[in-house]
């Protein structure tokens, strides 16, 4: 889902471009296309049970939990609620011991 929602940030970056911020707007859609990339093929990764990706989608909640800190004033209260449950949710299930027990069995597993 996040992935979902960094991509739909590219994309309204990306139609939203003005001439004046020309510049600033598509290395900002570049920026949530390939994040969202990112997380995508870590997602994807870890369904497929591999313990290398937890450590990039962990370190993503833990931006997302900082940014949601920087909205927790004003009118973006209830957006910044949003942002750090979601991040508190994954950090607690790829954290759980059910999670990490799945996970070292694919370290004990060859390739």
């Amino acid at each position: 889902m996040e992935s979902l929602l960094l991509a739909g940030l590219g994309v309204l970056e990306l139609a939203n471009l003005r001439a004046i911020r020309l510049t600033m707007g598509v290395t900002t859609a570049i920026f949530f296309l390939a994040a969202a990339a990112g997380l995508a093929f870590c997602a994807w990764s870890l369904r497929r049970v591999r313990r290398w990706a937890r450590g990039p989608v962990v370190m993503a909640q833990l931006i997302q939990l900082g940014i949601a800190w920087n909205l927790r004033d004003g009118s973006t209260r209830a957006l910044a609620v949003g942002l750090a449950i979601a991040a508190v949710v994954v950090i607690a299930g790829l954290l759980h011991p059910a999670t990490t027990a799945v996970l070292e069995e694919d370290a004990r597993m060859p390739d």
